[in-house]
């Protein structure tokens, strides 16, 4: 039996250098692989790169053939990238907002019948408003204003649950006074087709012009100042003996990144990789890295970072941040080494301690590889589709008495 048809609402730029957008690509065709009709309404946003089809935008992101969404773009007021970033927070805001107003009246008029998973607070918030039922709030952080917190309690009160993307939203949720009941926990996850058929790692360093024998730590993700990348820069100045490449982010960062990691013949810094290359540089690694911040939030308590699912298919040992977001996922000493966050002589002594010893970096790597069946993006699909039923089985309970 089919899954009621599901529009996935996400105010993402679709292909674009964020994490993001490979994240909503991978769970919407989840859906679809689950035999669940999806649509994906994302945001039409300026100087995005063309792509010829919905075709071809599954196959930048790696998605399998087979049964994938149908895509539609909805038009928003995107004035962002013409001010410098310090001036950004409100032409981001009118285009948070305006997305939010145009992709819920798309779902009124062209969705009525269909479940609605909204990533947007703003999106589940004018359609629980409008007396919309069967819709669901996807949340990956806990908004700090006032007035974003209020519209988020609301959305929530209305929805017929609430999908936490981590342990610490579900609780900073619950502590906000939204019901526990209504919230599932389900975080991230990877698409086993990208790491099926990976390279040896002297395969994979030789394409990539590395060294072969060198000890080689790999980071791939985005490059904002929360995810620590400038500690792992920091590290790499006290252990001359081993190779840093770092891929993902976005221009400006990249950038950034590069002029701080000046003079160090030890770091590379690839940049933005397209997504079905960055498995490549999982396999020539010996480890990878997660050297979160512990501020803020987001990264503290609220984050469930691809790299580390990304890992786990890979069997790629891992040294990361000791924060409550990283600790829900890995276990120190046995499929992790977790360091004091915001210090980098504490990143370099626990990758020096997993790069120094081969019985270490094995026994990590198969339990990370062990682990890594439950979180594919079909499992979190078919978990979330059955949990939306139950709940919407909940919710029209009081109607059938």
């Amino acid at each position: 039996m089919s899954a009621p048809p599901l529009v996935l609402v996400a105010n993402a730029r679709m292909p674009s250098q964020r994490a993001q957008s490979l994240q909503v690509a991978q769970a919407a065709a989840a859906f679809s692989r689950a035999g669940c009709e999806t649509t994906l309404l994302h945001a039409l946003r300026r100087g995005t790169p063309a792509v010829a089809d919905a075709g071809a935008l599954w196959e930048h992101y790696s998605v399998p053939a087979g049964a994938r969404p149908a895509v539609q773009g909805v038009p928003c007021t995107d004035w962002i990238e013409r001010f410098p970033r310090a001036l950004q927070y409100a032409p981001a805001r009118l285009q948070e907002l305006s997305f939010a107003r145009n992709a819920a009246r798309e779902v009124l008029r062209s969705f009525a019948q269909r479940r609605v998973l909204a990533r947007e607070i703003e999106v589940a918030r004018a359609l629980v408003r409008a007396g919309r039922r069967g819709v669901f709030l996807e949340l990956h952080r806990v908004p700090g204003g006032r007035a974003r917190r209020r519209w988020m309690c609301e959305a929530a009160a209305g929805a017929d649950g609430i999908v936490a993307i981590s342990d610490g939203v579900r609780d900073d949720l619950v502590a906000g006074g939204v019901e526990r009941a209504a919230v599932t926990v389900e975080h991230d996850a990877f698409e086993p087709a990208r790491f099926a058929e990976l390279p040896s790692k002297a395969a994979a360093r030789a394409e990539l012009g590395l060294d072969p024998d060198a000890p080689l730590v790999v980071y791939t993700g985005g490059l904002l100042e929360w995810k620590g990348v400038d500690l792992l820069v920091d590290a790499a100045r006290e252990l001359p003996g081993a190779r840093f490449v770092l891929v993902g982010g976005m221009d400006a960062d990249v950038e950034r990144l590069r002029r701080r990691a000046g003079g160090l013949s030890n770091v590379r810094v690839d940049g933005f990789q397209p997504p079905g290359r960055v498995p490549l540089y999982l396999a020539a690694g010996d480890v990878g890295v997660a050297p979160n911040r512990s501020r803020p939030a987001i990264s503290a308590r609220h984050t469930s970072p691809l790299k580390v699912f990304e890992a786990m298919a890979c069997g790629l040992p891992l040294v990361a941040s000791d924060l409550p977001s990283l600790r829900e996922l890995l276990t120190d000493g046995e499929d992790a080494v977790l360091v004091a966050p915001d210090d980098a002589r504490a990143l370099a002594a626990g990758l020096r301690r997993v790069l120094d010893d081969d019985g270490l970096r094995r026994r990590m790597g198969e339990r990370l590889r062990a682990r890594a069946a439950g979180h594919t993006w079909d499992a979190r699909a078919a978990r979330l589709l059955r949990w939306m039923d139950e709940r919407a089985l909940q919710a029209s309970a009081p109607a059938r008495r």
